[in-house]
């Protein structure tokens, strides 16, 4: 065990012994995601550096403090990336345990898959300071509980990510951007109706924009299916460069729809892709070909959001506040009693003292 590695573990041992409890922090970029973290700082800063990358074999490891930017910009110069486009917020763009325990992927997400799809596998100091491995880096390698895909979207509270094999993808031949004008109704309408033909369909996104709807379309593949599907779609097509800025902005929630708050929270509804409009008047932002829906709300009306979201078969998530304050009592929706039971038993099997902040996704009042 390395240095920094043994200085963490030793940590989280004395965090044991006196009841502290200890919140995981890579660089900080989502603080905001989930309840309000407590408890000391982790930091996983120590935990840096590419293990070893294969790009014959699409697999990369990397250590938990790895900046994800720098992963990234290693992947292109081997023409490859990471298909889900896990959001790069804050200064930096946050790091590779990070993406994994907030388990966000950008748009892309409902044709490539998402984070923990391409989690091959995972090392972890438990709560009793255990350092624990599973999977490994190829695809077939797990027999029985899959504990390295359970790490994402876990924020932290099953213990500390020190190392991470992640499945790669070569970057597509050709992409295309294609815009249409229309309606809401109309842009879920014709999302799942191209869902059914054998389109290279990677992202979609629809606004309200200046007075009117728009429906953007990325498709991505080899360069023949990517012609053939602009010529039966339609729309007008954009410039590459400019349209590459634009969904690199979504991705990251640059977008300037994100950024007119105006006192509003942001809120974000899954439901599924083929739900129809919801009845709530503020005009979303679609993803995931119908799948995320963006809500920017008044302090107070996240409820009336969440019933809109559970009557159309999905949840709701408080995504940020204003001013870091909220008026709800969860960001997340409270869980059905068998799955809180299984949370449950999974947090006592691997921390059970307790040390990480459990509260980040389970609140106690």
């Amino acid at each position: 065990m390395d240095p920094a590695l043994r200085q963490i573990a030793e940590r989280i041992r004395e965090a044991a012994a006196e009841s502290t409890t200890l919140r995981v922090r890579g660089a900080g970029t989502k603080d905001f995601y989930g309840e309000p973290p407590c408890g000391e700082p982790l930091s996983t800063a120590g935990l840096r550096g590419i293990v070893s990358y294969e790009p014959s074999e699409l697999v990369v490891t990397a250590r938990a403090g790895t900046p994800l930017v720098e992963l990234e910009a290693l992947m292109a110069e081997q023409g490859q990336c990471l298909p889900f486009e896990p959001p790069r917020l804050g200064q930096g763009g946050g790091t590779v345990g990070g993406m994994v325990a907030a388990g966000l992927s950008g748009p892309a997400r409902a044709s490539v898959g998402a984070v923990r799809d391409y989690v091959l596998g995972a090392r972890l100091l438990n709560g009793r300071s255990e350092l624990l491995t599973f999977g490994g880096q190829v695809m077939k390698n797990v027999a029985g509980y899959d504990v390295s895909r359970v790490l994402a979207g876990s924020l932290g509270v099953l213990g500390l990510i020190t190392e991470v094999s992640l499945k790669v993808l070569p970057v597509p031949p050709a992409e295309a951007t294609l815009v249409f004008d229309c309606h809401q109704a109309d842009a879920l309408r014709l999302i799942n109706g191209w869902g059914g033909q054998p389109l290279p369909l990677n992202a979609s996104r629809w606004t309200h924009e200046q007075g009117r709807g728009r429906l953007w379309l990325r498709l991505r593949g080899a360069t023949a299916a990517v012609a053939a599907a602009c010529t039966h779609l339609g729309g007008e097509r954009q410039d590459d460069a400019q349209a590459r800025a634009e969904w690199e902005a979504a991705r990251d929630l640059r977008l300037p729809w994100f950024d007119a708050r105006d006192g509003r929270e942001l809120w974000r509804l899954s439901v599924p892709q083929t739900a129809p409009v919801l009845p709530l008047e503020e005009p979303p932002l679609i993803e995931w070909h119908g799948a995320q829906r963006w809500y920017l709300v008044s302090p107070g009306d996240g409820e009336r959001l969440r019933e809109a979201a559970r009557s159309a078969g999905g949840h709701a998530t408080l995504f940020t506040t204003v001013d870091g304050a909220s008026t709800v009592t969860r960001r997340f929706d409270a869980l059905s009693a068998p799955l809180r039971r299984i949370h449950e038993a999974l947090m006592r099997e691997f921390d059970p003292h307790a040390v990480f902040d459990r509260a980040r996704l389970f609140p106690t009042t």
